[in-house]
């Protein structure tokens, strides 16, 4: 048997498994311009008993600071559940990635971008703040989501984005990351992998053309890749994943497809200790375009929006839950 690729101290919370969570349901969504319309504290506390009962994650991830993700936090502390959050600051465009983003369809005014730069501070005070109320909850603060790649339409520079992850040190006493895309920690990570406590990273085998029999092996270079680039640095899986219907996949994608690939990956990641959180939890029919149902962007979960389980959930029918189901 070959050495694990890290020491199980690099492991978040001592645990190879964890998960994205997001509770919007349909007709719910975060604030797109005219007000967010956030689940109740009631489908919450549903959807983290659903987590507890039928999967082995107890840990969890989410990705800004607002109102739904206070919420979530309160919903485990009140209800006493044990649960762990890696909380989210999210960071709004403060460059214009017109011409190299494809869905983004005209520049943005350079007014928008100085606002946006005052709102992303506003989050950053926010998370501080949580990470601090919250501090038995709250095990990891990540600064920024694909914010650095110039793919992405709400990029951020890298020292912009260092300065957050200082302050956001200076102010807590919880680890601090940055979770991007594996190939831009691979090729530009240096110097930020040398802030933060440890380097986050996103694969995703099936947008990169692979198919389920490349799903894992692809997955693995991915993060050597990091790793040969990065040399010393603790890795954190934020995301993985596999869509199970995508108009954008065809039959690469499905419910047979993700439940193998989590299974390999999580079976991996134990052995290596890596943390990885899988993404993610609920589909979430709000995301991608609302004229294409059948969008990857839709159906990521390991159950659906309507919280029934997929077969991923399978793998997990035996896993070792205690008694007290909150």
């Amino acid at each position: 048997m070959t050495d694990p690729l890290q020491s199980s101290d690099f492991l978040l919370e001592g645990t190879p498994l964890a998960v994205c969570y997001s509770g919007f349901r349909t007709g719910q969504h975060p604030d797109r311009g005219a007000g967010a319309v956030n689940p109740s504290k009631d489908e919450i506390l549903e959807d983290l008993q659903i987590l507890y009962r039928q999967t082995p994650f107890r840990l969890l991830r989410m990705y800004d600071c607002g109102e739904n993700t206070e919420m979530v936090l309160e919903v485990i502390r009140d209800h006493e559940l044990d649960f762990k959050v890696m909380l989210g600051v999210w960071l709004r465009a403060e460059i214009c990635t017109f011409g190299t983003c494809e869905w983004l369809t005209e520049p943005y005014p350079v007014e928008l971008l100085e606002e946006n730069a005052i709102r992303n501070s506003r989050e950053i005070k926010r998370g501080i703040s949580l990470a601090n109320e919250f501090s038995a909850i709250v095990a990891a603060v990540n600064v920024g989501n694909e914010s650095l790649v110039d793919w992405n339409e709400h990029r951020v520079s890298v020292d912009s984005v260092m300065s957050y992850v200082r302050r956001v040190q200076q102010s807590i006493e919880q680890p601090v990351t940055v979770a991007d895309n594996y190939k831009w920690w691979a090729d530009h990570g240096r110097d930020l992998a040398g802030l933060v406590d440890f380097v986050s990273i996103h694969l995703y085998p099936i947008w990169e053309g692979r198919d389920i029999d490349e799903g894992l092996s692809f997955s693995i270079e991915n993060v050597k890749e990091v790793m040969n680039a990065l040399p010393g640095s603790p890795i954190v899986i934020a995301e993985a994943g596999w869509a199970t219907t995508a108009s954008e996949f065809g039959p690469r994608s499905s419910e047979e497809k993700q439940k193998r690939y989590i299974g390999e990956l999580l079976s991996w990641s134990a052995e290596n200790n890596i943390t990885t959180f899988v993404f993610e939890a609920f589909d979430e029919d709000w995301k991608g375009d609302p004229n294409d149902p059948m969008g990857a962007e839709k159906h990521w979960g390991l159950f659906t929006v309507e919280r029934e389980p997929k077969q991923v959930i399978h793998l997990f029918k035996n896993h070792n839950s205690p008694e007290d189901e909150h």
